[in-house]
């Protein structure tokens, strides 16, 4: 592919994905607020912008085999806990940004579970069994099989937790 449509693409994927993630942001604002209708709104952009993404990932030809989107999955997982983050940390540490900074190590912990799971599912794929995963709603912690009774990163009960 040429340089330019490949950063474009690039550059449209982005963009198509945070779309996505805003709005369903925004429709559950909406909810919180009582206005259904601007939720549902919101979701059906959502769910165009999911697919606008993917068209755009295709023509990237980076959907590949399981085999290699997990590879590529422990690559981006592991970039983000021990290069991405910890940068990003230390700046709001430094700048005395709370918020961010909370949000940045609730991602940095999960990120690095997520490498994990993936880097296993990646050696044992051709023995791999279906199981309940579950999320955490605060932090993003993720359980595979069986869920601890209290999230171990930011104390969240497993009655909020989300099954995948």
């Amino acid at each position: 592919m040429k340089e330019k449509s490949l950063a474009n693409l690039k550059a449209a994927f982005a963009g198509e994905s945070q779309a996505n993630r805003s709005y369903l942001a925004f429709a559950k604002k909406a909810e919180e607020e009582g206005y259904m209708q601007a939720a549902k709104l919101f979701k059906a952009a959502a769910e165009a912008e999911t697919v606008h993404a993917h068209n755009h990932l295709n023509a990237m030809g980076a959907v590949k085999s399981t085999k290699e989107n997990l590879a590529a999955a422990v690559g981006g997982e592991t970039h983000e806990f021990t290069e991405m983050y910890p940068a990003m940390i230390e700046d709001a540490k430094a700048e005395g940004e709370n918020e961010a900074l909370r949000s940045f190590n609730y991602a940095n912990k999960v990120e690095e579970i997520h490498a994990g799971f993936f880097n296993d599912y990646l050696k044992n794929i051709e023995h791999l069994k279906v199981e309940d995963i579950w999320v955490c709603p605060v932090c993003g912690n993720t359980f595979i099989g069986s869920a601890e009774e209290k999230c171990s990163i930011c104390a969240t009960l497993k009655s909020r937790y989300i099954k995948i």
